[in-house]
């Protein structure tokens, strides 16, 4: 992978990019990219660009990569960034060949970069990932390339109102699919109650939230327009037209969605691991089952969670040290820190059994990681997008009643497999 050939790539990406993420902005190099380029591939100073600008010197992430840094014999200089911004950041600073030296990057964004030639291979760089989930290593892996290795995950369940449900006399060990779920939002709905709320808003949120229960169908993304695919959408447009969810899950973001089920009225809530501790803070009576297959079983739920990785550099002297940066970050002694302090299920079995130990209410959540499943996994890569907003279209579409799920997901794939030729 030559630097002309990835400035070449990347220049291609850039404008698509920041195209989707809402126009064309100015961005500085300034900001902490390429590191000691200069500088001898031992000692000097090392770049590492992450998506947690939320975390600062004091915090115990910034800690781990200093102590990881002194272990490898050199500085870091670490630069956190909105994730957004983080892959814009990237894109320019790979064109003008002054890339970080490691990099933290949600793993939808993975197949993107590796597309543009920004990313190395773990093979290229002996990166040992035999320990790692095969579902979650997937969301790194293109054209039989793994392109780092994921640092966690996290990922859907529903949570459930444990005063709601026996008010309905709904027994929480009935719903084991889409039939008794449906079922106990009809007695919730009959005892006074909210069903259930979730986000189908037509952003990437909203397709993030539909995907379980696509999945769950047995539908593929490469069909939309399956029977699978469509008794998904049918699904949630039933749930509208009884009252069982509301209206407002058009517009709803997974963070509103939550403020709604947060009010204490709603006897589920389709969300994410990132909302434990504000259960908790809330003094929600709640519980969590994994989000159910429509003919039972666990449904695959997305990934979230991000991938370490380390770019491609005009001085390959420097990938030596860069390749003992991210096996310090995701060893398996320092897993367990990471994990916690980033609020994610670990990607190792290993880990997982620390995690729940040391909280069992994460025993869900490693369930739920363990059916979970990549957006770009199945080599979609750089095709997911294409697909994924058609989809998010015609959710909203057969929500607000402009057409029938049937004809709302065969409008959805016939634009994707345009997109995708």
């Amino acid at each position: 992978m030559g630097s002309a050939a990835t400035s070449r790539r990347a220049a291609g990406l850039i404008l698509a990019v920041l195209a989707a993420a809402g126009g064309l902005v100015a961005c500085s190099t300034s900001s902490g990219g390429g590191g000691d380029q200069a500088g001898a591939a031992q000692g000097g100073t090392f770049t590492i660009w992450d998506p947690y600008p939320q975390y600062d010197n004091g915090s115990d992430w910034v800690k781990l990569l200093d102590k990881c840094g002194a272990q490898a014999g050199v500085s870091v200089k670490r630069t956190g960034f909105d994730t957004s911004d983080l892959t814009n950041k990237v894109l320019l600073a790979a064109q003008q060949g002054n890339a970080p030296d490691v990099l933290v990057v949600d793993n939808p964004v993975v197949s993107t970069l590796a597309e543009g030639g920004i990313l190395t291979t773990t093979a290229e760089n002996k990166l040992d990932t035999s320990a790692i989930a095969p579902n979650l290593l997937a969301a790194g892996q293109r054209g039989g390339k793994t392109y780092g290795v994921p640092i966690g995950a996290n990922t859907l369940a529903l949570y459930y109102n444990k005063k709601v449900l026996a008010k309905a006399g709904v027994d929480i060990a009935s719903v084991k699919d889409w039939t008794s779920l449906t079922a106990a939002l009809q007695k919730v709905k009959a005892a006074g109650k909210k069903g259930i709320t979730f986000s189908a808003i037509g952003t990437e949120e909203g397709s993030f939230q539909f995907l379980p229960w696509f999945w769950g169908a047995g539908a593929q993304l490469t069909k939309l327009d399956s029977p699978e695919g469509v008794s998904a959408v049918t699904l949630w447009t039933d749930w509208l037209k009884k009252g069982y969810a509301p209206n407002s899950v058009i517009n709803n973001t997974q963070t509103t969605s939550w403020q709604e089920f947060a009010a204490g009225d709603y006897a589920f809530a389709e969300n994410g691991t990132w909302q434990l501790a504000g259960a908790k803070k809330a003094g929600l009576s709640y519980g969590i089952i994994p989000i159910p297959g429509r003919n039972g079983g666990t449904a695959p739920a997305p990934t979230g969670g991000e991938f370490v990785s380390i770019p491609v550099q005009k001085k390959t002297a420097r990938y030596a040290t860069s390749q003992k940066l991210v096996a310090c970050l995701t060893s398996t002694d320092n897993s367990l820190t990471t994990t916690t302090t980033l609020s994610y299920v670990a990607p190792t079995a290993q880990v997982q059994a620390k995690q729940v130990a040391a909280n069992p209410d994460l025993k869900v959540w490693v369930e739920a990681v363990k059916a979970a499943k990549g957006r770009t996994s199945d080599d979609l890569g750089t095709k997911y997008p294409k697909i994924s907003e058609p989809m998010w279209g015609a959710v909203q579409a057969a929500l607000s009643g402009a057409k029938s799920p049937q004809r709302a997901m065969a409008d959805a794939q016939s634009t994707a497999a345009n997109a995708t030729r």
